[in-house]
């Protein structure tokens, strides 16, 4: 019995910019993973192209100038953090002279010297996203592919890893980012592509892909009535009652300047009024929803 075929990726077209920290994001089972594998030619793609560095994916000086951290790399357990780089290096052809100091090197760069002889059957998940990026990095990439490089790491340890991944761009590194953490993608990206069920999206800047919606959030003492509440013409899901305090929502300036005249016409005592842009996880998830028109 012939077996359903299950198309992977369709129709994605994208580029991603040197020297640029690129997001790629989406669900569990978008693709993301068979994207980045068919770029480093890991898996074949059955039709349509793509080029690496400038050049044909599946070019061997092409796959010299990247890097790659795979979303579930697992080490001999056995290895120390130091003999696990030194092998890897050995992998990558660096010369035996200098892959020691090397190897020292990336570890002291992702936080690990002190567990430079440890082995890591030892280390949590977070201690092998660590070494995993060190790992990546040994033959000095200009590329550098992440999949979901903090998944498993500590608030402080995402944070320092987010400096490390600015560091490198810095340095003149393009990253290719996948991950599920929208917040981690938003902070550090300059550009992201959302992927679902193997289609593209959207692409842009963060602000492209967010659409650029502002909404103004007038935050008052008190409770409205419910007389009030009727009469100020508001969604009831755009109203947010606080202990001692109500949070509106207002979208366009006209309805900001028609309830700040309403609320002073009651004698309302208004507290403060931002400006806030929706988040990249409100769009994203108005974009992989079920019948969205995308």
């Amino acid at each position: 019995m012939k077996r359903n075929l299950v198309v992977a990726l369709a129709d994605v077209s994208l580029e991603v910019n040197a020297g640029e920290i690129f997001g790629l994001l989406g669900p569990n089972g978008a693709g993301k993973t068979t994207f980045v594998k068919v770029l480093l030619s890991i898996v074949l793609p059955t039709k349509g192209s793509a080029r690496l560095l400038d050049k044909p994916v599946g070019d061997v000086d092409a796959k010299t100038r990247c890097g790659y951290l795979p979303e579930n790399h697992h080490y001999p357990a056995f290895l120390t953090a130091l003999e696990t780089l030194i092998y890897f290096g050995e992998l990558n052809g660096i010369p035996k002279g200098s892959i020691n100091d090397k190897a020292r090197e990336l570890l002291e760069f992702v936080g690990l010297r002190d567990w430079a002889g440890q082995k890591i059957q030892k280390f949590s998940k977070g201690m092998l996203q660590r070494l995993g990026l060190a790992q990546a990095l040994l033959n000095d990439p200009e590329v550098l592919f992440l999949d979901e490089p903090t998944d498993g790491v500590d608030p402080i340890g995402r944070k320092e890893m987010r400096d490390l991944f600015i560091k490198l761009k810095k340095e003149g590194v393009s990253i290719f980012l996948n991950s599920h953490l929208l917040s981690e993608v938003e902070m550090i990206s300059d550009r992201v592509a959302v992927l679902n069920k193997g289609r593209l999206l959207k692409v842009g800047t963060l602000d492209e892909v967010r659409g650029g919606t502002t909404v103004h959030l007038i935050q008052i003492t008190g409770s409205l009535s419910q007389q009030q509440t009727v009469e100020i013409g508001l969604n009831p899901s755009s109203i947010q009652t606080g202990v001692g305090f109500t949070t509106l929502s207002v979208a366009s300036d006209v309805e900001l300047n028609k309830t700040i005249d309403l609320l002073r016409s009651w004698g309302i005592s208004i507290k403060g009024i931002t400006q806030q842009k929706s988040s990249l996880e409100e769009s994203f998830i108005k974009l992989v929803s079920p019948g969205n028109p995308t």
